[in-house]
């Protein structure tokens, strides 16, 4: 599981049921079917009149990728890439096309494959441009739909206190403060509701599926550059030192925060600020 978003929902969580804990002297005032009803299924409702039924229906699985914890095995891409590239060149086609089949990357056997049946490099670098564009659109596209879903729900939790507020004008004049106080209730919670679950879910959720694409992208950018390389015939060490610095970490690019800067001086002597 992702330990970041388990953190954040069991935050969240735990934040809310403190509230209503130490706020209200019945907690379970803060539950209200009715109310929870017309957002939530306001919400589906108007998601599937906007996107199409293959892709709402990916709602679930979505957010159990984002429940759980990807891992993409960059390191490990970079060095089947150096070994392909070095029995390719050394010319032993056979060991690398039989290295090709325990690769477990597509992007990065597909681009293999076309490198050692000598496809031009023109073509190799737009095929893998395309899937990458293909991708992108794709996760991007699924995002878009949580991101919509947070507008709708603070929308139909509006309409849901209109329609708490109507119910409780029609009543007002016959002084039943129990009915008056149920439907002011349903007013307030589908309010509440909307835009709990547009910030606490929706927009996260979308927040978290751009940074997986982003990623993604990176690596698969990382893995075309590589192919690009060894369809040059470029040095495997020169292909290694240039993928790892696809994904070296560094906390500033221009000073590492220990060795202080020499300063020239006017008389040509150099000193450490």
């Amino acid at each position: 599981m992702n330990p970041s978003t388990l953190i954040g929902l069991f935050t969240g969580l735990s934040i809310l049921g403190s509230v209503f804990y130490w706020s209200a002297d019945d907690p379970a005032m803060f539950l209200n079917l009715p109310g929870f009803g017309i957002v939530m299924g306001g919400t589906l409702a108007a998601t599937f009149i906007a996107f199409p039924l293959n892709e709402v229906t990916r709602v679930f699985g979505l957010f159990w990728t984002v429940l759980k914890n990807e891992k993409m095995y960059v390191q490990n891409d970079i060095e089947e890439l150096v070994s392909v590239s070095k029995t390719w060149m050394s010319g032993d086609l056979r060991k690398a096309e039989a290295h090709l089949e325990i690769i477990g990357n597509p992007f990065l056997k597909s681009g293999l494959q076309m490198v050692i049946e000598m496809t031009p490099h023109d073509d190799i670098m737009e095929f893998m441009s395309w899937r990458i564009t293909r991708l992108q659109a794709k996760e991007q596209a699924e995002a878009q739909l949580f991101r919509v879903m947070s507008a709708f729900a603070p929308a139909f939790g509006m309409i849901g206190t209109l329609v708490g507020l109507i119910n409780m004008m029609f009543i007002l004049g016959s002084g039943d403060m129990v009915a008056i106080g149920h439907q002011l209730a349903v007013a307030l919670m589908t309010t509440f509701y909307g835009v709990l679950l547009a910030n606490l879910i929706f927009k996260p959720v979308a927040v978290k599926l751009e940074r997986r694409t982003e990623e993604r992208v990176m690596l698969m950018n990382m893995i075309m550059q590589g192919i690009s390389l060894m369809s040059r015939k470029k040095s495997p060490i020169m292909m290694r030192e240039t993928l790892n610095s696809f994904v070296a970490s560094y906390s500033d690019e221009i000073w590492d925060g220990k060795n202080k800067p020499v300063i020239s001086r006017n008389d040509g002597n150099k000193v450490r600020s």
